[in-house]
């Protein structure tokens, strides 16, 4: 009788592990993707820094300005994009769970 309400207990409670286990992946995805995002962003100041020291008039520091603008735009415009697929996915995965749940929950009455 304890291993039936054991088996029963553990079956009920898979989607609710799974659904931890959609989150965890999402927040390792998109941790992983701001530390790469923030490598990236400090990598384009270090590289403006040195590249600053070889500027000799007002138009090359406006030109090597604007260069390191644009590199940092790129760069979150893509974080950004990966932040959304990450989040879609998770979002899609979640949907899929709960409507296999509801199935199933449907199936039982």
């Amino acid at each position: 009788m304890f291993q039936d309400m054991t088996k029963q207990f553990n079956e009920s409670m898979a989607p609710f592990r799974e659904l931890v286990n959609i989150q965890t992946k999402m927040l390792e995805e998109l941790t992983r993707q701001q530390m790469e995002c923030t490598k990236a962003c400090l990598d384009a100041t270090m590289q403006q820094s040195s590249e600053l020291q070889k500027c000799k008039s007002p138009n090359d520091l406006i030109e090597l300005q604007q260069a390191y603008a644009k590199e940092l735009e790129a760069t979150l415009k893509a974080a950004n994009e990966q932040n959304l697929k990450a989040l879609t996915e998770a979002q899609k995965a979640m949907q899929q769970l709960a409507q296999g749940s509801l199935e199933a929950f449907s199936a039982k009455k």
